[in-house]
């Protein structure tokens, strides 16, 4: 049985992320964190096995990801529970058996009251990489709203990894080592997601500095775009029927953060590019007078179309 105490929200074990991001948003978050003890395994573990005491950190790193922290912010979600899939979770061999031989790696129950993630690698000797594990969780965030692998779903899970991954490109480009963690590496590195969103990933000695805005995301929604063409022939669904929404939300995403900066620096009291908060009067300024940002238009969207399916459902039981 998982071990469920409060998700790490003000106190984390330390500040893998950086000083500037060590707590979850107070409202949009997850509220409690799962473990699996390690004798809920129904194996012996080895000696290699990590402590349970470990794969909680590892959710606590995972809830005050900033690239996670944003879209539940963003998108003002609200997950009861983050936990660790059992090893031997039931679900876990059903998937194995009728499902073609392939391993289930997350699973999202009533629609965000809890979320699961198969954080141990089969032979229970360590983690999975951390970017497979942040990709299924941002993969079960998206069932929040579409239960189905179908066209909208993908299209809601590419704006999101594109939303994840700007965060983290933002931070790059932000003052005062904002977007630096852990030995002083980018945020975006401790992901393992550089590759994603500079165009060399970071290999050339190129200054992130030298590339603008624009390069950083065209080259996060070709990432995307790519990441999603393997996952998306899984289930027969070509990548071209939501690649022009992926593009779009991503430009949309950019002039969005352009506009933020500006008024941030009119007002004199915000940070720039890829700032974490801005003051009271310019959130004023923005809800009364901005139009949707990227990412209402996408929610919106996702909304009317699940309504439009749920719709089409019952017209075909009647």
């Amino acid at each position: 049985t998982p071990t469920t105490s409060p998700a790490a929200a003000t106190r984390p074990p330390h500040n893998y992320w950086g000083p500037l991001h060590t707590a979850q948003n107070p409202t949009h978050k997850f509220r409690t964190l799962a473990e699996c003890p390690i004798a809920s395994f129904g194996t012996r573990p080895g000696s290699s096995t990590p402590h349970a005491f470990e794969a909680r950190r590892l959710l606590e790193r995972m809830v005050l990801d900033p690239g996670i922290v944003a879209i539940l912010t963003s998108r003002k979600l609200f997950v009861n529970t983050l936990g660790e899939m059992d090893p031997i979770d039931d679900r876990v061999m059903l998937k194995t058996q009728h499902g073609g031989g392939k391993c289930l790696l997350g699973y999202n129950t009533n629609r965000g009251l809890r979320i699961d993630v198969k954080l141990r690698t089969e032979d229970l000797r360590g983690f999975r990489p951390y970017e497979e594990l942040i990709g299924t969780l941002i993969h079960e965030l998206s069932h929040n709203w579409v239960g189905e692998h179908d066209v909208l779903f993908w299209t809601n899970y590419g704006q999101m990894r594109v939303e994840y991954l700007w965060r983290h490109g933002c931070l790059m480009k932000m003052m005062g080592g904002g977007g630096r963690g852990e030995g002083g590496r980018w945020t975006a590195d401790l992901a393992g997601v550089l590759d994603m969103i500079l165009p060399d990933g970071g290999k050339s000695g190129k200054g992130v500095v030298s590339y603008d805005e624009t390069e950083i995301m065209n080259h996060i929604c070709r990432s995307v775009i790519a990441e999603l063409a393997r996952e998306m022939a899984q289930h027969g669904i070509p990548v071209q029927v939501v690649a022009p929404a992926i593009v779009r939300f991503g430009k949309e995403l950019m002039e969005e953060t352009r506009k933020k900066k500006e008024v941030d620096f009119e007002l004199g009291g915000g940070h720039r590019l890829g700032g974490l908060t801005l003051d009271s009067s310019s959130e004023q300024l923005q809800q009364q007078q901005r139009p949707l940002t990227a990412r209402e238009k996408a929610l919106e969207a996702a909304e009317r179309r699940a309504r439009e399916a749920e719709e089409k459902k019952k017209q075909s039981r009647e």
